[in-house]
């Protein structure tokens, strides 16, 4: 049985992530020097600047949706025992799709661009690593009271990072696209409230969004080429995300 899936607009939500602590993103360790860090930050290769992985903030949010709605499942995937439901009819799976390989497989929706850093000349020479600072957290043994340090290198607070999704409406859901952007601007909302990246107990990962602007553009803006087809929709950007 074949399954018809029809695009009807694309949702464009553009802006801005501050960090308000430092951001703790862990990349590859293989340049690690000696005395170095024990946990890099990822950067672009080409440029050296640190910047978010769409991939965080999209499992970082679903993440917490799933577990303020209580809709976790048992799965098997390495060392994580706990995972996402593939419930075609739940709305997380609704907003980020599912990888299951039967019947119940739906497509993202939902789509995170990697945030590039937008502000980096603001303290290019300013840290004691390139766009970076380095952080030593003490591990205390409770008996004798010895010190194990350990550095990990984290974004400093202050740096700003590119916001870019895309919400994709297709014709014939069963939700409507207010109810698919509210979910969407919830998600940022509560994870505005926790952290993303490591260390979050401890003070990493604080962030902030700005929402800059929101605009739908329907398929007749790509077919045609129809630029009066675009709507902005800033109205809809809640008090605590401008």
């Amino acid at each position: 049985m074949s399954v018809k899936i029809k695009l009807n607009k694309k949702i464009l939500i553009k802006g801005e992530i501050e960090t308000l602590s430092g951001l703790l993103i862990g990349g590859s360790n293989t340049a690690m020097a000696i005395g170095g860090p024990d946990k890099m930050v990822i950067r672009n290769p080409i440029t050296n600047e640190p910047y978010i992985p769409g991939s965080t903030l999209k499992g970082k949010m679903r993440s917490l949706m799933e577990i303020s709605r209580g809709f976790i499942k048992e799965v098997r995937m390495g060392n994580v025992k706990y995972g996402p439901s593939d419930d075609p009819n739940h709305i997380t799976t609704v907003l980020f799709g599912s990888a299951s390989t039967d019947q119940n497989q739906r497509p993202s929706r939902i789509i995170f661009r990697d945030g590039r850093l937008i502000n980096g000349d603001d303290f290019r020479d300013k840290t004691d690593l390139p766009f970076t600072e380095s952080k030593t957290e003490v591990v205390i043994d409770r008996i004798t009271s010895a010190a194990m340090p350990r550095t990990f290198e984290r974004v400093p607070a202050g740096a700003k990072f590119e916001l870019d999704i895309v919400l994709n409406i297709f014709e014939g859901d069963n939700n409507t696209e207010e109810e698919l952007l509210n979910l969407t601007l919830r998600g940022l909302q509560m994870l505005q409230d926790d952290y993303i990246g490591g260390s979050g107990s401890r003070g990493s990962g604080r962030v902030k969004f700005r929402i800059h602007s929101i605009k739908e553009r329907p398929v007749d803006y790509y077919h045609s080429g129809n630029t009066d087809a675009e709507k902005k929709r800033n109205d809809e950007i809640p008090e605590d995300l401008r």
